[in-house]
C-alpha cells in the first residue's frame, strides 16, 4: 500500500466515494478510512437528499428556502450552482444503483422537512444513507483503479512547505501520514491530489447524533498546515435524538415532523406554536432552542414527539427502521410518543473551499461536511448535506482530473515517519479522561445557548488541555485514540475562538449577551494558524 497515487481520498462516505468514482478512470485512487469501509456519517443519514425534481417544485424555490435558512450568510452563487446540479446528481446516484423509494403517483415518493416550501426530499424509506452507502461502495469495489483500505487513520497532511521551509509561493499538498491501526505502523502516502472527505466533528459534544468517527480529523489536519477554517461557531443541533440511557446517538429523523409528528411537553401540551408561527416545521435552530428553553424552564429531561395520531399503518410503512429501533428500547411509536432531546448533529463550518472544493493549498480538496463552501451559511436547510456532498465532490473531481493532466508523472516522495523519542504509553486512561472532559466542557459552555462568560471559561480550560495533549502526542507512540483526541481538542478550541469572534446571534449561533443579528457581522469568521480575524 505504501507508495504514490494519483488520488488519495481520506474518508469513505458519500463525498469520498463520489469523488473516487468520478476520477477513477483517470488514475489510481487510494481511499483510507479509519473504521470499516461503510462506517461513515452517510450510513446513518435517515431523511434523504433534497432536489427540486417534483412537478410543483422549482429550482428558484429550493434556492430561496436554502438562503432563508442560512440567515444572511449563504453565498448565493454557491447555492445556485449546488441546487441547480441537484436533479442531475440524483440521476447519477440512480445510475450507480441507489434505490430511492418509489411513489404511488410519481416516480419517487417525495417527503417534506422543516424549512422546505415543497416536498422535495428523495429517500429510501428511513435508511437513505445506508442505501446510498451500499450502492456507492459496490460501485467503488468493482472498479480496478480504486483501492479501499479500512482501519487506516490519517495523522497529518504533508505539504511542500512542511518538508522544505525555503519553498516559495502557494503551498502544495503532497500526501499524508497514515496509521495502519491493526498493523501498528505509520505509512507515508504520497499523492498528486489529496481529498478531505472526513465528515464533521459531532463527538466534540457529549450528546451527538454522530457516529464515533466524527472527531474533526480533516478540519484539524487542514488547520495545522495553514488552510483557512471558517464559521465553526455554526453547529447544528438536531432537535430530536432518542432519549434513553442505552440508546447511543440514535437520531429521530426530521421527516417524522415533516409527516405530521407533533412536539409536546411531558404533560402532553404542544409547545412549538408559542415559539414560532411555523410550529413543528420551524427550522432546526429554532426548534432546538425551543426545546432547550422548555427543558431548562421546567427542569425536565426530555420532550415528546407524538406520531400516534398518524395511524399504525402509515407509521409502520413510512418509518420501519425507526420503529424497529425504538422497540428495542421498549418504545412502540405507533402507541406512545417518543422521548427526545437535542444533540449536536452537523457542522456548517469547516475547511474553506471554493465552488470546486479547492482549498488554499494546491492539490488539497475538501468535500462534504468537512468543508465550508458557503452553501449553508449560518444554518443548514434539512437534507441539503447529502446534496452538497455529491455535487461538490463531483465538481472537485472534474477539476482534479484536468489538473492531473497538467502535472508530470508522479515522482513525489515524502520522508518516512519520524517517531523521535516517543515511547509506548502505560497510562491510556489519560486519553479517555481528557476526551470526556472536553465533551462535557463543550456541552455545558458552548452548546445551543452561549454567553461570554461560558465561552471564556471553556477557552481557558481548552487551552490548557490542548497544551497537555500536544505534549502527550510528542512523547508517546501514536495510536488511533490519541490521533482523535488531538483532533477533537484542536477543533473544540477553534470552535470556541470562532464563537467568541461573532458578537451577535445569527442562525445556529446564539449568545445571550448579543441576542440580536448585527449587520456588521454579515461575514465569515475565518481562522488560520497565522492570522485570526
Amino acid at each position: 500500500m505504501e507508495g504514490s497515487y494519483d488520488y488519495l481520498v481520506i474518508g469513505s462516505g458519500i463525498a469520498g466515494l463520489t469523488f473516487a468514482l468520478t476520477v477513477a478512470d483517470s488514475g489510481s485512487v487510494c481511499i483510507v478510512t479509519k473504521r470499516q469501509r461503510e462506517e461513515s456519517a452517510t450510513l446513518y443519514a435517515q431523511g434523504g437528499i433534497a432536489a427540486a425534481v417534483g412537478e410543483a417544485d422549482s429550482l428558484e424555490s429550493h434556492i430561496e428556502d436554502t438562503i432563508k435558512a442560512g440567515a444572511g450568510l449563504c453565498r448565493e452563487d454557491v447555492v445556485r450552482e449546488v441546487v441547480s446540479e441537484g436533479p442531475a446528481q440524483v440521476r447519477r446516484l440512480l445510475e450507480w444503483g441507489v434505490r430511492f423509494t418509489r411513489g404511488e403517483h410519481w416516480p419517487f415518493d417525495l417527503t417534506k422537512e422543516a424549512g422546505h416550501s415543497h416536498r422535495r426530499i428523495l429517500h429510501a424509506g428511513d435508511v437513505t444513507g445506508q442505501e446510498i452507502e451500499r450502492a456507492l461502495l459496490a460501485a467503488a469495489e468493482s472498479h480496478p483503479n480504486i483501492a479501499i483500505h479500512e482501519h487506516h487513520i490519517a495523522i497529518n497532511l504533508v505539504t511542500a512547505k512542511g518538508i522544505d521551509h525555503s519553498w516559495k509561493g502557494n503551498d502544495r499538498c503532497l500526501g499524508a501520514y497514515v496509521l495502519d491501526i491493526h498493523g501498528k505502523r505509520i505509512l507515508a502516502l504520497a499523492a498528486q491530489t489529496v481529498v478531505l472527505a472526513t465528515g464533521g466533528a459531532g463527538k466534540v459534544y457529549l450528546y451527538t447524533s454522530n457516529p464515533d468517527i466524527a472527531s474533526g480529523d480533516g478540519v484539524a489536519m487542514a488547520y495545522r498546515v495553514g488552510a483557512r477554517i471558517a464559521n465553526l461557531e455554526f453547529v447544528q443541533f438536531h432537535p430530536t435524538c432518542l432519549y434513553h440511557l442505552k440508546a447511543k446517538s440514535f437520531l429521530i429523523s426530521e421527516t417524522l415532523r415533516g409527516e405530521g409528528g407533533i412536539l409536546k411537553l411531558i404533560d402532553g401540551t404542544p409547545f412549538m406554536k408559542s415559539h414560532d408561527p411555523r410550529g413543528d416545521l420551524a427550522t432546526r435552530d429554532v426548534v432546538a432552542r425551543a426545546i432547550d428553553a422548555e427543558l431548562k424552564k421546567r427542569g425536565d429531561d426530555y420532550v415528546l414527539l407524538d406520531l400516534t395520531h398518524l395511524g399504525r399503518r402509515f407509521v409502520e410503512r413510512r418509518f420501519p427502521n425507526i420503529r424497529k429501533r425504538c422497540l428495542e428500547f421498549g418504545i412502540d411509536i405507533v402507541q406512545e410518543p417518543i422521548p427526545v432531546v437535542p444533540a449536536a448533529h452537523y457542522f456548517c463550518g469547516g475547511v474553506m473551499s471554493d465552488i470546486n472544493g479547492q482549498t488554499d493549498i494546491d492539490g488539497l480538496y475538501a468535500c462534504g461536511e468537512v468543508a465550508c463552501t458557503g452553501l449553508h451559511g449560518a444554518n443548514r436547510l434539512a437534507s441539503n448535506s447529502l446534496l452538497e456532498s455529491v455535487v461538490m465532490a463531483t465538481r472537485a473531481a472534474k477539476l482534479a482530473i484536468n489538473r492531473l493532466k497538467t502535472l508530470s508523472p508522479s515522482t513525489i516522495t515524502i520522508p518516512p515517519w519520524d517517531p523521535g523519542g516517543a515511547t509506548d504509553s502505560e497510562d491510556e486512561v489519560v486519553i479517555s479522561h481528557n476526551w470526556d472532559e472536553i465533551r462535557r466542557i463543550m456541552w455545558n459552555y458552548v452548546g445551543i445557548v452561549r454567553s461570554n462568560k461560558r465561552l471564556a471559561r471553556a477557552l481557558a480550560r481548552l487551552s490548557l488541555l490542548l497544551e497537555e495533549i500536544q505534549e502527550y502526542y510528542w512523547n508517546f507512540t501514536v495510536t488511533s485514540n490519541l490521533v482523535e483526541l488531538r483532533n477533537i481538542a484542536q477543533v473544540a478550541w477553534l470552535l470556541i475562538r470562532s464563537a467568541q469572534a461573532r458578537k451577535e446571534s445569527r442562525g445556529l449561533h446564539y449568545n445571550i449577551d448579543y441576542p440580536h443579528i448585527s449587520e456588521g457581522y454579515r461575514r465569515d469568521t475565518v481562522l488560520t494558524r497565522e492570522i485570526e480575524d
